[in-house]
């Protein structure tokens, strides 16, 4: 039975690449069929990383089929997978996310979980001798996963391993890293084409802070006046996603990736509470710009309070 690899729902680059690594590991090298899946459409760095290296697009699936043999990959959040995660047949982990729970096997499984700044990072480690199998365009889906999750190691999250495996990727690959980050970059802040709620949906989790819960949106660009151009209709738009999804609150942080900060859109007394508390910030307006914060795994879930 082939083995469906995939990670969270709404898809970002390393939730693309990573299931396309690892399922090409498991076919070609460990001989055992998989098929790299996403739980939804690959944001547009994911999108271009796709077209940009002539790789198959995963086909997109709602759910799994109890019992079906699973690997899941850059996340061990039940929020963030299919319902019926836990009928399905999980036999694998590989995250860099921290331990959730939540998650119940049918027996012992193989779980990586470091601390990297990305999943493929982690992959490259466990692939070993056999990356020189890999073909050029999967390692270049390797390196974009690395770049984007790192920021061209502008985030706090970014370890020297993460730079060293970079580094080495682009040298066999004859890319240059700031170009192709460039490309990259631009290819995610390109969100003319989405409407409001897709925005606020496009890199989301879910997050419980003091009994409240929270749909947390970060969007990474290098032109963030086109989003906060749009700041009033986001906002507005945060009410029927919220209620849609069964959230008290959406939180967008639009993150400056040149400038190293980001800025909370702040629509409501909540949200200018919840920035006050967890930032030690003073709220004036309807926004407020937190220097230096690029990781909402790192920076920004972690101090949430109310």
């Amino acid at each position: 039975m082939t083995i469906q690899v995939f990670g969270h729902k709404s898809p970002d680059t390393d939730s693309t690449g990573s299931p396309i690594i690892w399922a090409w590991y498991l076919t070609d090298i460990k001989g055992t069929p998989a098929e790299a899946k996403l739980l939804g459409e690959p944001n547009t760095e994911a999108a271009f990383v796709l077209k940009r290296w002539n790789l198959p697009k995963p086909q997109i699936i709602a759910g799994v089929d109890a019992g079906a043999p699973v690997v899941i990959v850059d996340t061990n959040n039940p929020a963030e997978l299919p319902a019926g995660i836990n009928d399905a047949d999980i036999i694998g982990i590989i995250d860099h996310h921290k331990l959730v729970g939540g998650l119940e096997t049918k027996g012992p499984i193989d779980i990586t979980i470091r601390p990297l700044a990305c999943t493929a990072t982690i992959m490259h480690d466990l692939i070993g001798d056999d990356m020189g199998k890999m073909p050029d365009s999967i390692k270049c889906a390797m390196l974009s996963c690395i770049l984007s999750d790192t920021l061209e190691f502008r985030s706090p999250t970014t370890t020297d391993h993460d730079r060293a495996v970079a580094e080495k990727l682009a040298h066999e690959l004859g890319i240059s890293i700031p170009d192709y980050a460039a490309e990259l970059f631009a290819a995610k802040s390109d969100v003319s084409a989405f409407s409001d709620a897709e925005l606020l949906r496009m890199d989301s989790k879910e997050y419980t802070v003091a009994g409240k819960e929270f749909r947390v949106s970060v969007l990474e660009t290098t032109s963030p006046k086109m989003v906060l151009d749009r700041k009033d209709s986001l906002m507005a738009s945060m009410v029927d996603v919220a209620k849609e999804d069964g959230a008290d609150q959406v939180i967008l942080f639009v993150v400056d990736i040149l400038n190293e900060e980001a800025t909370l859109l702040v629509p409501n007394d909540l949200v200018k509470t919840l920035a006050e508390k967890s930032f030690g910030v003073t709220v004036t307006g309807d926004t407020v710009v937190l220097p230096g914060v690029m990781s909402r795994k790192k920076q920004i879930i972690p101090v949430l309070t109310l």
